[in-house]
Order: C-alpha cells, then sequence, then structure tokens
C-alpha cells in the first residue's frame, strides 16, 4: 500500500496515478475481506461493497476525465 500510495503521489504520469488509486481500492477491499474472514462476521459486506463501487466509479470517471477531457458532456445544440 505503501508503495502505491507513493505512485500516486509521484506518479510520472496521470495513467499511473488512476491506475495506482484503483489497486489500493482493490488492495483495500482484499484486506476488509479478510478482517471479515478472521471476526467471523458478515457485517463488513456493506462497506467491501460501498468500498469497491467508489472504486470502481473513481476508474471510469477518471479514465474519462483523461480521455475526452470533460467529465459529464453538455448537448449545445443550436435552437
Amino acid at each position: 500500500m505503501v508503495c502505491l500510495i507513493y505512485r500516486v503521489i509521484k506518479g510520472p504520469t496521470m495513467p499511473d496515478r488512476v491506475i495506482a488509486l484503483d489497486a489500493i481500492g482493490i488492495n483495500l477491499v482484499a484486506i476488509i475481506a479478510l478482517v471479515s474472514i478472521m471476526l467471523k462476521t458478515s457485517a463488513f459486506l456493506d462497506i467491501i461493497l460501498l468500498v469497491a463501487i467508489l472504486a470502481f466509479i473513481g476508474t471510469v470517471t477518471f479514465s474519462k476525465y483523461l480521455e475526452k477531457g470533460v467529465i459529464v458532456e453538455h448537448d449545445r445544440r443550436n435552437r
């Protein structure tokens, strides 16, 4: 995780930073799942889902921004 945080801060390019953020999200989900297994509880399943969904949405948003330069496209037709 420390190496990934370093890559997010120091990464040579923006796509490297996005991949590092996604990897941090995946590692966080795995750590929470392991803690849930060790404690023999299913109380953390909602947290796992929330973190996974937020990591996915963040990755898609950053990728779209890097590709097009905007996140939300506005349709500007002449009326």
